[in-house]
């Protein structure tokens, strides 16, 4: 069994201490632990987290390789310091079906760069009609337990109903795209000063909030499991905030982009800005840092959505929304939450790994770093600074909002199940 002494590192930011992985599990943390044969790695300085969890992928594999692979995605996934990650149902096919679902499963395990946890559709083609093999999903060989029409709404009140009564039996979450289709129609960025201004259609805030609202009161009625994907309003923090004080299952993930990006951006009509939800105010990202701080908001999720050069390259009307985010989000995130205050790196495990984990009932991610605990590890070195190339991403798109932004902190070293996937900021060989 191969062995590894991650040397003098601060683990979730604390006191230095040395963590000796022997297999696939973590065998001591402490101080002055030696190990014969190990393969050292120094760590002075650098801040140790469990492995990286995200909710909120888009893989594209079925169907639209030219943007992603689920090889190419876990690679993304692992030079950002993520070992495991949550597979969107928006593929051709949808993944509707426990045979979509089990091929994206065993693509992941495939990969051996990532765990990849397929996500199943809530509805049949994500058309919001018909509920999807819900349980068929979940008793597969991929054990969905997170259902989700991302990229579209489910609009429909009593199928948003019927979807969580469903999951309720078997612990599952009903992960909603908050998104009012007839208040966003033509819409292209949001709705405020700057889209008056610029002569774009207009996506209010209220679209987003409506939605919220009603799925929590659903959530409550029925006593299930809701998670509201890439909240990006201060309304939305506030309508959540209500729903958990009434102690109702709730719970919510903001992107990296929205805690640090505005609407601002989009005077300069680069498509790359162009995101669902959009880019919101100023105001709209300082409420959803804060709601980070306090717990409001549970957790980070990159929503990963990788397009093609010709789909970002063209007029702001025609371009398909999203971006990347997988290989920067932990430096958004220590940009955004560590370097102002608002966030020590112990939250920072809270709410990229630990909560997310839980949410997902992700068994083998999401825990502590101690002896006897999975060896799912990120390595991060917090004093780096450096500049963001595309041209060095191991994914396979660019549509990245940071291109030449100097952002903190670089993932050094990922290890899966004990195994590095990124050793000295490279991706291994496996």
């Amino acid at each position: 069994m191969a062995k590894t002494l991650i040397r003098g590192a601060k683990v979730l930011g604390g006191a230095p201490q040395d963590v000796l992985i022997d297999g696939e599990t973590i065998a001591q943390v402490g101080n002055g632990i030696e190990a014969d044969g190990a393969t050292v790695v120094e760590a002075a300085g650098k801040v140790l987290l469990p492995g990286l969890v995200d909710l909120h992928t888009h893989l594209r594999e079925p169907g639209r390789e030219d943007s992603e692979t689920v090889l190419t995605g876990t690679r993304a996934a692992a030079v950002g310091g993520y070992t495991a990650v949550h597979a969107m149902a928006n593929t051709f096919p949808v993944a509707d079906t426990a045979g979509v679902v089990e091929q994206v499963w065993r693509l992941g395990k495939e990969s051996g760069y990532c765990d990849v946890q397929p996500v199943g559709a809530v509805t049949v083609g994500l058309e919001g009609k018909k509920l999807a093999e819900l349980g068929a999903m979940h008793d597969s060989a991929a054990g969905v337990r997170v259902f989700s029409d991302d990229g579209k709404c489910v609009d429909d009140a009593v199928i948003m109903r019927r979807a969580l009564e469903y999951v309720k039996a078997f612990d599952g979450v009903v992960a909603q795209h908050a998104q009012e289709p007839r208040l966003t129609e033509g819409a292209q960025m949001n709705e405020g000063i700057v889209s008056a201004e610029l002569g774009l259609g207009g996506w209010p805030a209220v679209a987003e909030e409506s939605i919220i609202a009603r799925d929590v009161l659903l959530a409550a009625h029925v006593g299930s499991r809701l998670h509201v994907c890439h909240l990006s309003t201060a309304g939305s923090v506030e309508i959540v905030r209500w729903a958990k004080s009434k102690g109702w299952n709730v719970t919510a993930e903001v992107t990296p982009h929205h805690l640090l990006l505005t609407d601002e951006l989009v005077r300069s009509y680069n498509p790359v800005y162009k995101v669902n939800p959009p880019l919101r105010t100023e105001a709209d990202v300082m409420a959803l840092r804060e709601a980070l701080a306090d717990g409001t908001i549970d957790c980070v999720a990159t929503d990963h959505a990788p397009h093609p050069h010709e789909d970002k390259d063209c007029e702001w009307g025609a371009a398909a929304m999203g971006m990347v985010g997988l290989e920067t989000a932990l430096s958004v995130v220590q940009h955004t939450m560590v370097d102002t205050g608002l966030l020590d790196w112990a939250g920072v495990a809270d709410r990229m790994s630990f909560t997310p984990a839980r949410i997902g009932r992700l068994a083998g991610h999401g825990r502590p770093v101690a002896a006897g605990e999975p060896a799912n590890l990120t390595l991060v070195d917090s004093a780096y600074r450096g500049v963001v190339d595309p041209a060095g991403f191991a994914s396979r798109s660019r549509n990245t909002p940071y291109e030449g932004r100097e952002l903190p902190g670089r993932v050094t070293h990922t290890f899966l199940r004990g195994r590095a996937t990124v050793a000295d900021g490279k991706l291994t060989g496996i």
